[in-house]
């Protein structure tokens, strides 16, 4: 419910991240750079995203309300990427389906619900029953494990930190993947779940990618 206004402006802002995705694409088709008005743009719409996630069910991580805006803030979860000089010309037509493919087929076993599944399975028994309501609903692992932290910081106000550095290093995984489809690098991102506090190529505080996850006292009001 709090996160609600939220959803609705991510909705305009996705619409309009795929348009510039699309059209970066044409522009390093041809130029081998990324516009850094629509670099930004989209790197902003990615961070707000995460931010809200992290807020609500992406990962319970903290009550502190996300901030309306693509820039960056002290907010406890943050996202950036740096801006690539120079990008490979041929590479832009086969990262988003084919070289992300095996990283694809991994995040959405994870992040996906059941729904496709039950939907799948009841194509056959919608036949006999006369209805569908088998492919109406499901929830992910990553769901899963966010609910399991949902119940636990409502009985106990604190987060365990495992369960944290696991959740956390899933949605990691998943934006990496997310920016390396959106053509914002050429690294192929690492096929490895990195768990904990910190992103393995932060090197200090000043990137405060997360809170540190130690089992202090998260007010759930």
């Amino acid at each position: 419910m709090l996160a609600f206004p939220h959803y609705l402006v991510l909705a305009l802002l996705w619409v309009a991240f795929v348009i510039t995705t699309v059209v970066a694409g044409v522009a390093i088709l041809f130029t081998g750079r990324y516009p850094h008005g629509l670099f930004h743009f989209n790197v902003g719409v990615l961070r707000w995203s995460w931010r809200v996630g992290f807020y609500a069910y992406g990962a319970l991580g903290t009550d502190r309300y996300p901030p309306f805006t693509l820039a960056k803030t002290d907010y406890p979860a943050d996202f950036d990427v740096d801006y690539p000089e120079q990008l490979n010309r041929g590479l832009v037509l086969i990262k988003s389906w084919l070289l992300a493919l095996p990283h694809l087929v991994v995040i959405g076993l994870v992040t996906a619900t059941s729904a496709s599944w039950w939907a799948a399975r009841s194509t056959s028994s919608t036949v006999a029953a006369g209805d569908g309501s088998a492919g109406t609903a499901g929830i992910s692992l990553l769901g899963v494990l966010v609910l399991i932290a949902g119940v636990v910081l409502l009985v106990t106000r604190r987060y365990p930190p495992a369960l944290f550095d696991l959740i956390i290093g899933i949605n990691r995984w998943a934006y990496r993947v997310l920016t390396y489809i959106a053509l914002m690098r050429d690294e192929y991102p690492p096929l490895r779940l990195d768990q904990g506090p910190l992103d393995p190529g932060e090197t200090g505080p000043e990137h405060p990618t997360v809170p540190t996850p130690e089992p202090v006292p998260v007010s759930t009001s």
